[in-house]
């Protein structure tokens, strides 16, 4: 309120002295309460407010700085058309919440720090595992790689479910099991055929894929684990057009020689290939034959052959293709049939053999015949690194052997005979030997050693 005036003063000196004063003792009461100068904003973040709110309609990108480019991808509705947003934000912030919106992990690392391309990968992924063949358009695949193919470089797919069956009658039902009982595999359960998707990803360097349906509860069923005929000859052809490939891994999918022969004639051309996986199969001898001429024409690094049926003979062919491969510097065969058989042939095989630096034979029931020649080969070979013969048979020979073949071997770091019914005391001189290897290692290349330290 304002004070009264003195009298004495006339009517025109009063009003002046009326304005001034009440100008001073004026004050700004808001409505808000959270209102304040400082949070004005200014006039250019009122324009690109303006923008995101009318992004879809009046899209404004292109002539903004980097800074501005951050604030509407901050800012804009992340229920922006997929179509539209894919074409308008490049990578960064956009997609960031995208995938943070849609998934509770997200790690960029594993996408070579790129938002945009987990975002697309994951998404193509889900849509893949959720396709239901005969049910799903194939059309809502054919959109999603419109928009994705250019950052599509790995794929992961966890499932893949097989067409919905309708209800049979009781007649239907025996009368299917004998059509089954008498003819191939083509009356039964086709997947997600691969030939729509693969050809159109020019840039797909990994691809990792398992046949088999997640929490199928009561409706279990042992085709829902495997492949057929048929989609192992689309998933093959569709293999071949993939240029860039580096990495196949196909696993648990019930893979036996038949189908494997079929995959690997397809992958024989691939230049790009350097790591196959076909753990957890079926494979036997014929198709150990398949992948060991592959050995022999491709420039693979990694094989991974871990828990099949490949015994001896198959090992053979393998090992055959060993002796002559300059590029295979990783061998798992860990859980198949080897026996002594395969056993000495792939040990006989790295006498000539010159790049491979890990070598994997545990639980293949190979005995002191196996170990023998391992002794003979570390007699000769400087190149392997780490040794698997843990879960089989060697004993006292075996272990004397071993024993032997160390104390004259530097390079072997890695050597694992758990389980191998070598006494405890021969086992702790072997393990010694190995360690001290590490140590001169490490002591030659310090450099190595801070890498390892790192990680």
């Amino acid at each position: 309120m304002v004070n009264a005036l003195p009298e004495s003063k006339s009517k025109s000196t009063q009003a002046c002295y009326s304005f001034f004063y009440c100008r001073n003792m004026r004050r700004i009461i808001a409505e808000d309460l959270d209102w304040s100068l400082a949070t004005v904003s200014s006039l250019s973040n009122l324009c690109l407010q303006c923008i995101v709110n009318n992004f879809e309609e009046r899209p404004i990108y292109e002539d903004l700085t980097s800074s501005e480019k951050d604030f509407i991808q901050n800012r804009v509705s992340l229920s922006l058309p997929l179509h539209f947003a894919a074409n308008v934000f490049p990578d960064g912030v956009y997609w960031k919440r995208c995938c943070e919106q849609k998934w509770k992990v997200c790690d960029v690392s594993n996408y070579g720090e790129s938002w945009k391309r987990m975002f697309f990968e994951r998404q193509l992924e889900n849509i893949v595992e959720l396709f239901v063949p005969g049910i799903t358009e194939p059309k809502t695949v054919l959109d999603m790689v419109t928009l994705c193919k250019d950052h599509i470089k790995k794929l992961n797919i966890a499932q893949l479910l097989p067409p919905v069956k309708e209800p049979q009658t009781e007649d239907e039902e025996q009368a299917s099991e004998l059509t089954l009982a008498n003819e191939d595999d083509k009356s039964g359960m086709d997947h997600f055929d691969f030939r729509i998707l693969l050809g159109k990803l020019t840039n797909l360097e990994e691809l990792h894929l398992v046949y088999k349906v997640k929490s199928c509860g009561m409706n279990f069923e042992w085709s829902m684990f495997e492949m057929t005929n048929r989609d192992c000859e689309s998933l093959a052809k569709a293999l071949k057009s993939c240029k860039k490939l580096k990495l196949f891994r196909l696993h648990l999918s019930h893979l036996e020689d038949k189908k494997c022969r079929l995959l690997v004639k397809y992958l024989l051309d691939h230049t790009s290939l350097r790591t196959l996986d076909f753990s957890h199969n079926v494979i036997g001898d014929s198709g150990a034959r398949a992948i060991g001429k592959l050995l022999t024409k491709s420039k693979l690094e990694i094989l991974n052959l871990y828990d099949n049926n490949i015994g001896g003979p198959g090992a053979k062919a393998i090992a055959q293709a060993l002796s002559k491969n300059t590029t295979l510097v990783s061998l798992n065969l860990c859980l198949n049939r080897l026996k002594d058989e395969g056993g000495q042939a792939i040990c006989k095989a790295l006498l000539n053999n010159k790049t491979l630096l890990h070598l994997q034979l545990g639980a293949n029931g190979v005995t002191w015949l196996t170990a023998l020649s391992l002794s003979s080969m570390l007699a000769q070979n400087n190149t392997l690194k780490s040794i698997n013969l843990s879960c089989n048979t060697l004993g006292e020979v075996g272990g004397n052997a071993l024993e032997e073949a160390m104390s004259r071997n530097t390079s072997v770091t890695e050597c694992s005979i758990h389980l191998t019914d070598i006494e405890e005391r021969r086992v702790s001189v072997i393990n010694q030997m190995v360690w001290n290897n590490q140590f001169r290692k490490q002591e030659t290349n310090p450099r190595e050693k801070n890498t390892e330290n790192a990680n």
